[in-house]
């Protein structure tokens, strides 16, 4: 089954990247100066992120009243109901308050990356025997999770107008960076 469409086609994935490098390369430019703006503005990339976050909370509360009110006669009518009501208002609220928002998605990140360093920690200690060298990234990055968590609550709320927007810049910069290397690469071979 060497044309099923379902299976992953590496020669097929390898000539792609390399007739479309610059397609990469441009994007990983961009994530680039974008990551680096988000960084040098994180308030400002922290402030878009809530927006945005508060828009789509409340389309996602308009498609669930509608969706509600077009099934209204089936079983969990009220709980749809206020489902779609919550999203809705939280978003609303979000939109009114954005510097209350920006500090809530805060506490929010916080607090998933230090459940997140913990578990990764406890995944990284129990395959440790299976996963040779590796487990050993898999702890740090358990333990850099704990540490920016850390940070993250410590300097509230003042980190709150920080933290969103240069976590997003690094994830920028990274997958930007990532994808220059990958273009050019492809470019060379």
């Amino acid at each position: 089954m060497a044309n099923d469409p379902g299976k992953f086609n590496q020669a097929s994935a390898v000539k792609t990247l390399k007739n479309h490098w610059r397609f990469f390369l441009w994007e990983g430019l961009i994530l680039l100066v974008l990551g680096f703006a988000a960084m040098v503005l994180p308030q400002v990339a922290s402030f878009a992120i809530e927006i945005l976050v508060g828009w789509l909370l409340i389309m996602s509360g308009i498609v669930g009243l509608a969706s509600t009110i077009g099934t209204r006669h089936g079983a969990g009518f009220f709980w749809s109901l206020a489902s779609a009501l919550a999203a809705a208002v939280a978003g609303v609220l979000l939109l009114i308050w954005p510097q209350s928002g920006v500090l809530t998605l805060t506490v929010i990140l916080g607090a998933f990356l230090g459940v997140e360093g913990v578990v990764s920690i406890f995944y990284a200690l129990e395959h440790r025997r299976h996963l040779a060298g590796r487990w050993a990234m898999l702890f740090a990055t358990g333990l850099i999770d704990i540490v920016l968590a850390g940070f993250i609550f410590e300097g509230l709320p003042s980190t709150a107008a920080w933290a969103i927007g240069v976590l997003l810049g690094i994830n920028l910069i990274a997958g930007g960076a990532a994808l220059i290397a990958m273009a050019l690469h492809a470019r060379a071979a």
